[in-house]
């Protein structure tokens, strides 16, 4: 049986995983205002696509930016329902994981900590061991 706090954690992890993807996608479709926008349009967001792969040829670039968009909205909705979410929770860690990689790759580990994204991914993983417990 859990505790409560248990049960709170976990729903803690949940919903700041799932307002985090869905707030970067809310970005690149531009419904954030431009002063708070990291990039404010899909154009912008494929731009700094190209910089993160810069190894994939420019035609595949804006289906890698479709594909990141899609794996982040079915994370962010995902996380907050009941349904394999502790696979959720770790496909959500491994999505992270490659965005934290890639951009310290393709530019440096700085962006990555300055936002923290290694940290959303071990949250992420984390959240996959507290469901796996669950069972």
């Amino acid at each position: 049986m859990k505790l409560p706090e248990q049960k709170i954690i976990e729903w803690f992890l949940r919903i700041a995983l799932s307002a985090s993807f869905l707030s970067a996608v809310a970005d690149r479709f531009g419904l954030w205002r431009k002063e708070l926008s990291a990039w404010g349009n899909w154009d912008n967001y494929i731009a700094y696509t190209r910089t993160l792969i810069p190894f994939l040829p420019n035609s595949i670039i804006q289906f890698a930016g479709i594909a990141g968009t899609l794996l982040e909205v079915a994370c962010g909705i995902g996380l907050l329902t009941n349904y394999r979410t502790s696979l959720l929770a770790k496909c959500s860690g491994f999505l992270l994981l490659s965005f934290a990689l890639a951009m310290t790759f393709s530019t440096s580990v700085k962006g990555p900590l300055d936002y923290s994204v290694f940290t959303a991914s071990a949250a992420a993983f984390s959240l996959s061991v507290i469901l796996s417990q669950k069972k």
